[in-house]
C-alpha cells in the first residue's frame, strides 16, 4: 500500500530494532503489572507476538510479490481485504511460519523475562528450571545436560514439521 509517511513510519519501527530488550525490561513489567498479568500466561506469551524484525522481514516478502497480481485482482472485482487474503497470504505462508518459528524459540528461550513476572514454579518455563541444576555448591552436569537435551526436543520437532516452510521463507525473503 502507498500513503503519506510510509517510510518515515518503517523507519521507526528499524530503530526501535535498536533499542536493547534490557531498556524495555521495566516499561513492559509495569505496563504487564498494572493490567495485572504477574503469575498469569499472558504475560508469557502476549510480549513475544510481534516482533519488529518479523515487520521486517514480512515487508520484505511483500515487496517481493509482483504488483500485477494486484492489478489482475482489482480488474477481477476483488477488495483490498479479498486480496490480501486470497492471494498474497497464501504466497506468504513461508515467511508467516518462519516469523512464528523464530517467535516462538525465542520465547522458548526466555530466562530473564520468565524470571521477572513470574515468581510460582507453576508458571516458569524449562529455561528457568535448567538453573536448578546450579547451586552454591556446584554444577550437576550431567543431570543438566540430559536436561538440556530434553528441553529442546519440542523445537528440534517444531523446526522438524516446519523446515520446508522455514527455509523456502528465509531462502525468498530480500530477494527481488
Amino acid at each position: 500500500m502507498n500513503f503519506l509517511a510510509k517510510k518515515i513510519i518503517f523507519a521507526a519501527f528499524l530503530a526501535t530494532m535498536m533499542v536493547p530488550g534490557e531498556v524495555l525490561l521495566v516499561p513492559n513489567f509495569i505496563t504487564i503489572s498494572r493490567l495485572g498479568w504477574i503469575d498469569t500466561y499472558y504475560a508469557l506469551i502476549i510480549p513475544w507476538i510481534v516482533s519488529v524484525f518479523a515487520i521486517f522481514l514480512m515487508r520484505q516478502h511483500f515487496l517481493t510479490l509482483p504488483l500485477e497480481l494486484k492489478d489482475a485482482a482489482m480488474i477481477d472485482g476483488s477488495s483490498h481485504w479479498r486480496f490480501l487474503w486470497t492471494i498474497v497470504a497464501p504466497l506468504s505462508k513461508p515467511v508467516i511460519i518462519t516469523s512464528a518459528l523464530l517467535k516462538f524459540v525465542g520465547s522458548w528461550n526466555a530466562f530473564l523475562w520468565v524470571l521477572i513476572v513470574t515468581n510460582k514454579d507453576k508458571y516458569r518455563t524449562l529455561t528457568v528450571g535448567l538453573q536448578t541444576f546450579s547451586t552454591e555448591v556446584g554444577t550437576v552436569y550431567n543431570q543438566l545436560m540430559a536436561a538440556a537435551t530434553i528441553s529442546i526436543i519440542p523445537v528440534v520437532v517444531l523446526f522438524i514439521f516446519t523446515q520446508r516452510y522455514f527455509v523456502r521463507g528465509i531462502a525468498r525473503t530480500g530477494l527481488k
